[in-house]
Order: structure tokens, then C-alpha cells, then sequence
């Protein structure tokens, strides 16, 4: 048995260069899989500059070109094909739309440049209640904007290789988790990753639009392999003429999702950081905006027919997949089997699935500020190895995917729960910023006397513009909500306000702990002595270890513990105790019922009410083991007497840790002392 005087052992918080170089085997694969560690003074090195910020938060918006046109395509034809009249009319609408939402969030950007985007201007201008319900609208959106652009990946996948068609939620879901783990690398390797993608598809479409309209202005116009189908049309009233308008509409406006990341993505930009994320944003909303009408115009050139049941089209057969819009006008424009048309196929299903990435930036960003703000969890503001918000990422990825497998990764189906939550942020986004130029015009620049005329100017112009983008995406949410809602949109409207209740309830909460356990005047513990307790079940290294740092911590007290299920072992016990003279008093406790924690718990009590409120450690043992099988086999009964013994007052847990041989494999030494030695390199027994 150990001295009295025996020296504590002490367990440091860093690690080792020795367990460094010696991972276990969890370790490892989680190096191979998101790379090594980086330090808090590397975070400047994960800036982004334009070119990479660009793919990071742009591969959304500029994603929903290739399926926003065939979106809209597909409401109108449920009308028939003259129904198709409308496509530019429409098509124009969104652009409009589209300019006007891209200069409101560069005013945002610039009187918002914190990464709160929406939330922070709803909750400092609108109050707490926009604040969560914009909150909880933008990670509904990042959840369906993970689904969807993975879904329509898989689907232009299908129309290049239908036989893909049976695995299409494997293939989804096998999608979402590598780019979970591509993000979890890290921003700047991501960017490194989906930089070449998005630019070879900017490029390819690009370049594929072009050629349509050379070939169109020289009198060979490409036609599309569905061009020659009818289409079963429907019987529509007036008032239903205009339904199917509006719903083609707000079906084309998916093209505007992913406008709002930039915003929230402000902190991950070099320096200067507003300059660069406005110019971004810009180049962004340029380039959809060039896209979006290229391939609406070839859609109508081609005469591509894209029903949103395959059977409607007359001639089809629908038994295979229906072809994507950006897989006819492409077959059209290069040929079915062209090199250039798999590139373009190519392109578009890697822009599409890595479209996700603009969630997983946008996401837990946003989640890292509500954190901080108290209403989500706050390991959503922990950055993990390689400075991400890697808690986020994964709390998306599985969100998305749980989306994915009940809707059987069906983008059509998908697609009617898209933009709402969107149009939600946009609409309460924009009015808070209405606010927050009014009270600059009102008060702070009518108040601040060296105020110059570009600041009223600039002023008075964000109120214009942020003004005029209010009521358009309050219209436009309008729309979206009268022709979406009962094709699935509901469920948004039922998901916004529980998770939004949801955040509220964690900022209570919150607050309520925090009020709770505040230091105040009359904050007294008033502990007297000091007593240790070591819990004793045979008299083995791991407690004659557990004995030593009792004795040595210098506590008042020390008594060893042993809860008596059986009288034999009990007996056992006590003859070794004398045998070995240890020199803690040993007390036995009475367990009939076979219990642990409840006899300790009990003693404690009886102990505090005779000799005070002593403050009482109890010393337990714990096998530290290599294999994860091990821990299923070790310390189940020390973790459960531990929980249960936290709730008794005025205790506190010491766990003792003992090395069995298999942790060499965490510690890369083996954990037997030297023959001859002890741990501590001292001979064996030494102070028994």
C-alpha cells in the first residue's frame, strides 16, 4: 500500500508528442478522412479570395440555372403546349427579380457584415420573434437546398446513365456524405475541390449556349428529342390560367436561392471583406442571371418538352427516365453521344450535387451565431480540428439525408418544398433592412452633425432599394404560397414555426441557467472538512493505485469503501485488508438488494449530517483499454455509480485511471510496469 506521503499522479490536458505520433485506430482514419489538426493561428490561412469564394457560395445559385428553366418549362406544359407562350414572359419576371434581390443584399452585406445576414438585421431591426422565425426559415432552406441540388444531381447522373435509376437514393445519400467529408477538410480545401467543377460548368453551358444560337442565327436551330411529343393537356378556367402562370413562376424562381450565402458568409472572406463579398455576390447574380436566359431561350429553340408526369407526353415512353432539360438541349446542341455533351452532363450533375456546399458554409455559419446568440446548442459555435463548424456540418448532412430517404430523393416531389423558407428570409430580411435605413436617416445621420452628403446618399439609396426588393419578395412569397402550398409546401409552414418555438425554448432555457447559477451576494457553500472516500470492490492494483492518489491529495479523511453484495466476498476482503496492512480504515456497507450508489449515497449523507457539510471525493478506478470491444466489457458499473452519485450533494468524482496492456494502442507503450519497478519506477510495494 502506498505511503501517506506518496506522490499524486497528474494528468496534463495537452497531448503528448508520443501519443501524437501514435494515433489509435479511430485516429487515424479521421486523419485520412479530414487531414491534420490546425491551430487557432492558422484561421487567416482559410480566407477565402474571390476565385475560391465564388464556388464556395455561388455553386448554388448558379446550380439552380439548370433546373430552375426546366421547372418552369414543366408547370406550363401542364396546360398544354400553347401554354409555353408564357415561358419569356415569365423567364423575364425572374431576372427582374433576380437584379433586384442581388442589389438589396449588397446593401445587407454592407450594413450587416457579422455573417448574421437576415437573422441579424430581422432580430436587431424586427424584433426577436423575425429574428428566429427568418432563423429557422434559412436552415429549413439549407436542409431542402442540400436535398434538392444532390437530388437533381443524381437526376441528370440518371439521364446519362439510366440504368443508374434503381440506386437513386443509394447514389444521393452516398453524395451527401462525401461532401460532408470534403467540408470537413476545411473551407480553403473545399474551395480547392469544387473550384474546377463549377468553373468547367460556367464554361461548358456557357459555351453550349453560344454554339445553340450561332447554329439558331445560321438557320440550323438544334431540335430536342422531345420536341416532336404532345402533351396531355388539362381544362383550365381563366382563374386557372393564372395559378398555372404563378405557379410556373415561383417554380422558375428556385433560380434565386442561394443569393442570401454570401451574406452570411461575410467572416470567411479575405480583407477587405465587404468589398470582396459584394463583388462575389455581383459576379454571382451576373453570371446566373447570363444562364438562366440562355437556357430558356434554347429550351423553346429546341422545343424541349419536360412534363412533370413523363406519361403525359404523347409518343414517350415513360417506363425510362425522362431526360433532363440540360440533357435534351445539350443531346440537341452537340449530340446524345458527344463528347461535349457528357462534359456538359458531366458539369452540371458535379455543379449540382456540389450546389450542397453552399448549405454546408451557409449553414452552420448561421448556426455558430444563433449559438452565440443562445437560441441553438451551443456546440454548434465550436470550431473543430480544421477550424469548421464541423458540429453544423454534420447536424446538415444528416438532416439532408433523412429528407432524401423519405422522399426517395424525387426532385420533383422535393422541388415543391424548395424557395419558401427562402422567400421567408428575403421578405422579413428586406423589411428589416427598411427599418434599419429609416432610423439611420431618422436619428444617427440626422443626430451626427459631421454627417456627409454620401452617407445621406448611400442612405436614402439603400432605402430605395432594399424598399422596392421588400415588396417584390413579399409578393413573390405571396405566390409561392398560394401555388405551392398543397403540393407539399405545407410541411415548410409546419417545420418554420416548430423549429423556430424550438430556438426559443433553448434561449429560455438558456437564460434560465444562466440566472440560475450567477454569482450574487448571497452566494455561501460553506463547506467544512474534508473527507476522501475510495470505493473498494477487491483489492487490486487499480485500487491500491486509487488508495495512493487519496493519500497523497493530503485529504482530512480517508476511508476505503466496500458495498457488500455477498458475505463471502466481503470476508474475503477484509482478511486481504489485514493481510496487506493497509492503513485506511475500511468500512463495509450492507447491500441486500445488490445496489451500489444508493448504500455509498446513503453513508454520505449519514457522514455529512454528524460531521458537518464536508466537502467528499470519491476515488473510483477506471480501465483505460485500446479496443473499442473492451469498453463494452469494463467500467459500466463505475460510469453508472458515478452518475448516480453526482446528485448527491456536496460530492465530487475522482476517476483513477488504470492502463491495461491493449492501451498500448492509444499510448504506444505498453502499460505493465518494468520488472523489478512500479509505475512510478520505484520498487513494488514500496509504502505497504
Amino acid at each position: 500500500m502506498p505511503s501517506p506521503r506518496a506522490p499524486c499522479g497528474v494528468r496534463s490536458s495537452f497531448v503528448t508528442d508520443e501519443t501524437r505520433d501514435t494515433p489509435d485506430a479511430p485516429q487515424i482514419a479521421k486523419r485520412l478522412l479530414i487531414g491534420e489538426p490546425l491551430t487557432s493561428e492558422q484561421m487567416n490561412d482559410q480566407l477565402l479570395p474571390k476565385r475560391r469564394a465564388l464556388p464556395i457560395f455561388a455553386s448554388d445559385a448558379l446550380s439552380s440555372v439548370a433546373y430552375a428553366p426546366q421547372e418552369l418549362v414543366m408547370i406550363l406544359l401542364i396546360g398544354g403546349l400553347t401554354f409555353l407562350f408564357f415561358t419569356p414572359i415569365v423567364a423575364v419576371a425572374v431576372i427582374v427579380l433576380l437584379v433586384v434581390v442581388v442589389l438589396s443584399y449588397r446593401q445587407l452585406i454592407k450594413a450587416y457584415p457579422s455573417g448574421g445576414g437576415d437573422y441579424e438585421v430581422a432580430s436587431k431591426n424586427l424584433g426577436e420573434t423575425a429574428g428566429v422565425v427568418v432563423a429557422a426559415a434559412l436552415l429549413v432552406d439549407y436542409v431542402l437546398t442540400v436535398a434538392v441540388s444532390v437530388a437533381s444531381g443524381v437526376d441528370n447522373i440518371i439521364s446519362a446513365l439510366p440504368g443508374l435509376n434503381a440506386w437513386r437514393v443509394e447514389l444521393a445519400v452516398g453524395f451527401v456524405v462525401v461532401i460532408i467529408i470534403v467540408n470537413l477538410r476545411g473551407v480553403r480545401e473545399a474551395s480547392a475541390v469544387f473550384a474546377i467543377p463549377t468553373y468547367v460548368f460556367i464554361a461548358s453551358v456557357g459555351f453550349m449556349i453560344v454554339t445553340a444560337l450561332i447554329r439558331t442565327a445560321l438557320g440550323d436551330a438544334p431540335v430536342a428529342s422531345s420536341a416532336d411529343f404532345a402533351v396531355h393537356a388539362e381544362d383550365l378556367s381563366q382563374a386557372a390560367v393564372i395559378l398555372l402562370v404563378l405557379r410556373a413562376f415561383s417554380s422558375g424562381c428556385s433560380a434565386l436561392t442561394g443569393v442570401e450565402a454570401v451574406s452570411n458568409g461575410v467572416p470567411a472572406f479575405r480583407a477587405p471583406k465587404v468589398r470582396n463579398a459584394q463583388a462575389t455576390l455581383v459576379l454571382m447574380g451576373s453570371i446566373a442571371i447570363c444562364l438562366f436566359a440562355g437556357l430558356t431561350a434554347l429550351a423553346l429553340i429546341t422545343g424541349v418538352h419536360y412534363a412533370e408526369n413523363p406519361c403525359d407526353l404523347i409518343g414517350f415512353n415513360c417506363t425510362n427516365p425522362q431526360p433532363s432539360l440540360m440533357a435534351q438541349v445539350a443531346a440537341a446542341t452537340f449530340g446524345g453521344g458527344s463528347v461535349l455533351f457528357f462534359i456538359v452532363q458531366a458539369a452540371t450533375a458535379c455543379v449540382l450535387l456540389l450546389a450542397a456546399n453552399t448549405a454546408f458554409n451557409g449553414f452552420p455559419l448561421l448556426g455558430s451565431v444563433l449559438a452565440r446568440d443562445g437560441y441553438a446548442p451551443k456546440a454548434l459555435n465550436t470550431r473543430g480540428d480544421r477550424l469548421v463548424f464541423s458540429n453544423g456540418m454534420i447536424l446538415l448532412g444528416i438532416g439532408a439525408i433523412a429528407v432524401l430517404v423519405v422522399f426517395q430523393a424525387r426532385l420533383t416531389t422535393l422541388i415543391q418544398l424548395y424557395i419558401i423558407g427562402v422567400f421567408v428570409s428575403f421578405s422579413l430580411g428586406q423589411l428589416g433592412m427598411v427599418r434599419h435605413w429609416r432610423r439611420m436617416l431618422r436619428g444617427e445621420l440626422r443626430e451626427k452633425t459631421a454627417a456627409t452628403a454620401s452617407e445621406r446618399h448611400s442612405a436614402h439609396a439603400g432605402l430605395i432599394i432594399n424598399g422596392v426588393g421588400a415588396v417584390f419578395t413579399i409578393l413573390v412569397l405571396i405566390v409561392v404560397t398560394i401555388t405551392k402550398f398543397t403540393h407539399g409546401a405545407y410541411l415548410v409552414f409546419f417545420a418554420i414555426p416548430v423549429l423556430a418555438l424550438l430556438m426559443v425554448g433553448i434561449k429560455r432555457y438558456y437564460r434560465d441557467v444562466e440566472h440560475e447559477i450567477a454569482v450574487d451576494d448571497t452566494t455561501r457553500f460553506g463547506s467544512s472538512g474534508d473527507v476522501a472516500l475510495v470505493l473498494v470492490n477487491r483489492l487490486q492494483k487499480p485500487v491500491l493505485k486509487a488508495l495512493d492518489y487519496a493519500i497523497a491529495a493530503d485529504h482530512e479523511k480517508t476511508i476505503a469503501i466496500h458495498v457488500a453484495s455477498a458475505t463471502d466476498d466481503s470476508e474475503e476482503l477484509q482478511r486481504e485488508w489485514r493481510k496487506h496492512q493497509i492503513p485506511v480504515p475500511l468500512v463495509i456497507l450492507e447491500s441486500p438488494y445488490r445496489t451500489y450508489a444508493e448504500p455509498v449515497g446513503h453513508y454520505i449523507k449519514a457522514y455529512r449530517e454528524k460531521h458537518g457539510s464536508s466537502v467528499v471525493t470519491v476515488y473510483l478506478p477506471q480501465y483505460i483499454v485500446g479496443h473499442w470491444w473492451e469498453r463494452l466489457l469494463h467500467n459500466r458499473r463505475a460510469r453508472r455509480i458515478a452518475n448516480q452519485l453526482m446528485l448527491v450533494h456536496g460530492v465530487s468524482i475522482t476517476l483513477v485511471p488504470w492502463l491495461l496492456d491493449s492501451s498500448e494502442l492509444i499510448y504506444g507503450r505498453r502499460s505493465r510496469p518494468i520488472p523489478g519497478q512500479d509505475r512510478a519506477g520505484r520498487p513494488p510495494h514500496a509504502g505497504v
